[in-house]
């Protein structure tokens, strides 16, 4: 299956191009598919197009994020109005119109503003100072995506997900609290490599330990999941492999090239690790039945 071409956040590091694979280890039937730390909800977004899950929980701990996911859910033409004056307005205003937009959101996290600024700033790459500030700059050879196309992926949106979605703001072992083992967590949280560092590309990081933690729980409950969480990029490693005690197998699962190297002017391909909860495989014991050079690679 192809990945999805209805895509309302458009931000670098979505998961909308691997989402076929990754949905392809979900098991047969999900009550609630769980994504505790949404962004983009690609993996959401594929799933209920394809009827893999009965309901879904959208999660993060950014609170203007899940407010705008909020306002696609439950009012597409809200928030198709309100980019197209904030897109129009750019023409007449001209340079400055991002950075008073920009300013504008860091004062008042306008939900519709921080999709403007994620649609128009460079290679849809967001940035945050370490007072939660949006700081990326606007990308000067693009004006973002169009006011049309917006309405039409809200709405299609809004129509996939309205009355089987709940959304949630805060920690993800908070969202996913009243998950069982017949429901399914996705999680994509913030990698090692972007929470620590100069390379802040999110509001708030998230402690390694922290993870683990919560992954102790969830294979205590015998709750099943898939983690998307570090990798290789090129030659440089981020992070590693999380410890023995987590319940759960390894894959590396090819991304491709990495649009981070791009705006560098680099090439480096990136290999992000995949790790599947045993209580999930146990469920689709077919496709684990790999050997551990197969496991290496999940092309």
């Amino acid at each position: 299956m192809k990945p999805l071409s209805i895509q309302p956040i458009p931000y670098q590091g979505s998961k909308r191009a691997l989402a076929p694979r990754i949905c392809s280890l979900f098991p047969k039937k999900v009550g609630t598919l769980y994504e505790p730390f949404a962004g983009s909800a690609a993996v959401t977004l594929f799933a209920a197009a394809h009827d893999l899950a009965d309901e879904f929980v959208i999660g993060d701990c950014y609170g203007p994020l899940i407010e705008l996911w909020k306002l696609i859910i439950d009012s597409p033409s809200e928030v198709s109005e309100r980019y197209a004056e904030v897109w129009h307005a750019q023409f007449d205003a001209g340079l400055s119109h991002f950075k008073d937009v920009r300013s504008q959101y860091n004062e008042n996290s306008d939900p519709v503003l921080l999709l403007y600024l994620i649609a128009r700033c460079v290679k849809n790459a967001v940035r945050f100072n370490k007072e939660g500030k949006f700081t990326q700059s606007a990308d000067k050879r693009r004006t973002g995506m169009k006011p049309d196309r917006l309405t039409r992926t809200v709405h299609a949106v809004s129509r996939l997900l309205k009355g089987r979605t709940t959304t949630f703001h805060g920690d993800f072992l908070g969202c996913v609290g009243g998950s069982s083992s017949n429901d399914l967590v996705y999680m994509d949280p913030p990698y090692y490599g972007t929470t620590y560092g100069a390379d802040k590309r999110y509001a708030s990081g998230l402690e390694r330990e922290r993870l683990v933690d919560g992954l102790h729980h969830l294979d205590a409950e015998s709750i099943p999941y898939i983690l998307s969480y570090d990798g290789q990029l090129g030659d440089k490693v981020y992070g590693e492999p999380l410890p023995s005690t987590v319940n759960a197998d390894r894959l590396a699962i090819h991304a491709g090239r990495s649009s981070q190297a791009t705006i560098s002017g680099k090439f480096a391909e990136t290999i992000e690790s995949l790790y599947i909860a045993r209580s999930l495989n146990a469920l689709n014991a077919d496709i684990y039945r790999l050997k551990p050079t197969q496991q290496r690679l999940f092309a």
